[in-house]
């Protein structure tokens, strides 16, 4: 077995290894080089998935970061048992062939309860006074008081939010040190959120990135050197390339004016009533699960959607089965963004309406992925004193609503999700990969099997049935 690091670079692709990635490059190339067509939806839970599992959609379950529960009645997203993914998993193969293989599994998503040996995912704690304590769940439970005393408490707001930034991605790398350290497992899996903040923010603004290029490039290549001083290969990994977007596609909106929504006043504002709507979407990224609840309307749907401008595709029975969608989690019907707009989850008509949790970074309570939740909102004239107060309030164990994001959707300027037209967008696999023909492309499933023989010494190239 050869000792592996897998460092999942979030966001990276060809376009943008370059002068500003000056160790990523390097690394680049004194190693092979693939380019991965990207599995649909190009987004994190699914992506993941698929390379874990070697199965398409179909298989594992994960159609999406998130989907509509029928027999709840209610959506669910970013949820984080390993449960919801079936089929084996890269580590539990690899136990087969040797048993005393050893997998680390760090921030990638679905790391709760898994077979992974070691775990460290994002995880607050909820008290029954209302509040939200930022943690880490860990695996074995026991390491996360050890890996908290030695280097602190993971930076929660810099994860996701407005906050975003470095700080999160640091912390990270520094955990898969100290669990390499105490640990040695045969195989590290280390997720790298940095890229992905400013690619959503800002777009492929090659002049405004290159900053968070520099970054990320410095973290990889200390952990390059880390791991390579200990005998450890690396592989670098990316999920997806974010594309410039400019158009929200509000189709929740559009299913409430032909009155498909039903709306629950709450407390003055207007919450989605998912169970009692005839038709709503559940929007993710570039991609939106589109679930008709009363058959009737079917075709009235699938044209109303595919007359929306920025609507690229909608899919039906026979494109879900060819794009490997069809699964009982999948919507009806499947919209895909043209290459310029991505979707949004918003169903008021009127901001006054909005609920409460759609001004917060809460991404468990919306009906979609919401990448707003990046920015703080320019209206704020004093956004630094304002969350200063509310969270001076939190302290003093009253109760506040840290609304401090936007309901402008046009902020957002980089999305994925759908295939990008241009390979260089397309997502990465680098690494001393002897089963990887040079600058050959491959197909997501198709990493797992690559992942499969490099840890695996003399072995070729490990397929998978789909």
């Amino acid at each position: 077995m050869q000792r592996t690091a897998v460092l999942n670079v979030v966001g990276l692709t060809t376009r943008l290894i370059g002068n500003a990635t000056p160790k990523i490059r390097a690394f680049m190339e004194r190693n092979r080089l693939a380019t991965i067509d990207p599995a649909l939806p190009a987004v994190t839970s699914t992506v993941q998935s698929t390379y874990l599992t070697g199965r398409a959609p179909r298989d594992h379950g994960i159609v999406a970061n998130g989907w509509y529960d029928r027999d709840y009645a209610e959506h669910r997203f970013w949820k984080q048992s390993n449960h919801l993914v079936r089929g084996e998993k890269l580590w539990e193969a690899l136990r087969r062939h040797d048993p005393e293989f050893t997998c680390a599994k760090l921030f990638w998503w679905f790391n709760m309860y898994s077979s992974a040996d070691y775990a460290i995912t994002p995880r607050p704690l909820y008290p029954a006074d209302g509040r939200k304590v930022f943690d880490v769940h860990t695996q074995p439970m026991g390491m996360r008081e050890r890996i908290k005393k030695d280097l602190g408490p993971f930076p929660f707001p810099s994860f996701w939010g407005p906050g975003a930034d470095l700080k999160s991605t640091l912390w990270i790398a520094q955990s898969a040190k100290w669990v390499e350290e105490k640990h040695w497992p045969s195989l590290s899996l280390v997720y790298l959120p940095h890229l992905d903040y400013d690619l959503q923010r800002l777009g492929l603004d090659m002049k405004g990135i290159t900053q968070t290029l520099a970054d990320i490039d410095d973290v990889v290549g200390d952990l390059i050197k880390f791991y390579e001083t200990r005998h450890i290969k690396v592989v670098l990994l990316s999920e997806y390339g974010i594309t410039d977007v400019d158009r929200p596609v509000h189709l929740n909106r559009v299913f409430r004016e032909k009155g498909w929504i039903s709306i629950k006043d709450e407390l003055g504002t207007e919450a989605i009533d998912l169970g009692g709507s005839k038709v709503f979407a559940i929007a993710d990224h570039q991609l939106a699960h589109i679930y008709v609840q009363d058959p009737a309307l079917m075709n009235e749907v699938r044209d109303v959607v595919a007359a929306v401008p920025g609507v690229g595709e909608v899919m039906a029975k026979q494109q879900k089965f060819l794009a490997g969608l069809d699964h009982e989690r999948s919507g009806d019907l499947i919209a895909i963004a043209d290459d310029h707009s991505w979707f949004t989850y918003y169903y008021w008509l009127d901001d006054r309406k909005a609920p409460d949790y759609a001004r917060c970074v809460d991404i468990h309570r919306k009906c979609g992925y919401d990448p707003v939740e990046l920015f703080l909102d320019p209206a704020i004239k004093f956004p630094k004193l304002k969350i200063a107060a509310k969270l001076a309030k939190k302290m003093l164990g009253m109760r506040m609503l840290m609304n401090v994001i936007p309901l402008d959707s046009m902020l957002v300027r980089g999305s994925h999700g759908r295939r990008p037209a241009d390979p260089q967008d397309w997502p990465v696999v680098i690494g001393d990969l002897p089963s990887l023909p040079k600058s050959a492309t491959i197909r997501a499933v198709e990493v797992f099997g690559h992942l499969y023989s490099h840890c695996v010494t003399g072995h070729g190239y490990q397929k998978v049935g789909l």
